[in-house]
């Protein structure tokens, strides 16, 4: 009887030996510290991360020969030479990992930045379409929208210096601050610097009043205002119908109550009148019958 794959590799552990891993080993993660957007001459962090007890890390730069082996590359002012795509993997005795998944280093402040528009208006009913437009006056065929919290950029491809960017059927999620970026197909990891912030509103939805614009856009004023006027006839409507299920409630209950109640009620127990008294004749000629006085009647 030959011994269990369990037997064997207990059998293992107590002589010290580990069976060795088929395949590669899992592959790490790589990220930039504290955004891939890096601006020229800010610092940025690279980390690699793998399993505990790594024996060494390899971080190279791809399209280049250039690598270091350590898990962490600090950089004290960004460079265009040091923009493009990384990677990373570990190396854990004769094995090596499969490698990270590739990281875009991007410098940004190498062209001017362009402008962002929103399209009827930056304020938009929840439901509704907004296009935001990013415009530069220089030759960029590339175009990344970026926007606070989010991971990474939507990017799009249109020339004639302008790009658009749809929204369809927005939602309270799509509220926040967006920025958009220029640069050209030839040089993808050199970009411009950021526009000017767009706080991008979404109206008919919880949000703060004092966010609110005073006076929104005429596109956006109308159906803004007929959101609010059906949210009004629907708690009216509401209202109404909770008042009649209250009086519903309480004239059943006045009812109950009054059912209940009926049972007890005795009627009262009177005498009855006497009955009238007839008076006999002391002559006995009329055959006895009743005198007419007795009954009230005079001629």
């Amino acid at each position: 009887m030959s011994p269990s794959p369990t037997a064997l590799l207990c059998l293992g552990l107590c002589l010290g030996r580990v069976p060795a891993q088929s395949g590669p080993l899992p592959k790490p993660s790589l990220q930039a510290l504290p955004s891939s957007l890096v601006p020229l001459e800010k610092p940025v962090t690279l980390r690699c991360q793998g399993p505990p007890g790594v024996d060494l890390y390899r971080l190279e730069k791809l399209s280049s020969s250039s690598y270091q082996d350590q898990a962490v590359l600090f950089i004290p002012a960004m460079k265009t030479h040091l923009a493009g795509r990384y990677r990373c993997s570990y190396q854990n005795r004769s094995l090596w990992s499969l490698p990270s998944d590739q990281l875009e280093l991007v410098a940004t402040g190498v062209f001017a930045k362009p402008s962002l528009s929103a399209q009827p208006g930056p304020a938009v009913s929840s439901g509704g379409d907004v296009t935001l437009q990013c415009q530069t006056r220089g030759g960029f065929d590339q175009f990344a929208l970026y926007k606070e919290g989010d991971p990474a950029p939507y990017k799009n491809s249109e020339r004639w210096y302008r790009a658009s960017f749809p929204i369809i059927t927005v939602t309270a999620a799509h509220s926040g601050t967006y920025r958009c970026y220029s640069f050209s197909s030839t040089n993808p990891y050199l970009w411009s610097a950021p526009s000017d912030p767009l706080e991008l509103l979404v109206t008919g939805t919880s949000v703060t009043p004092s966010l609110l614009p005073t006076e929104p856009p005429s596109s956006v004023a109308g159906p803004a205002r007929q959101y609010y006027t059906t949210g009004n006839l629907v708690r009216i409507c509401l209202g109404a119908v909770i008042l009649i299920l209250l009086a519903g409630f309480l004239a059943e209950d006045w009812h109950s109550r009054r059912k209940r109640l009926r049972p007890r009620v005795r009627a009262v127990q009177r005498p009855l009148p006497p009955l009238p008294q007839t008076r006999k004749s002391h002559g006995g000629q009329d055959g006895g019958r009743p005198d007419v006085h007795s009954r009230g009647l005079r001629s």
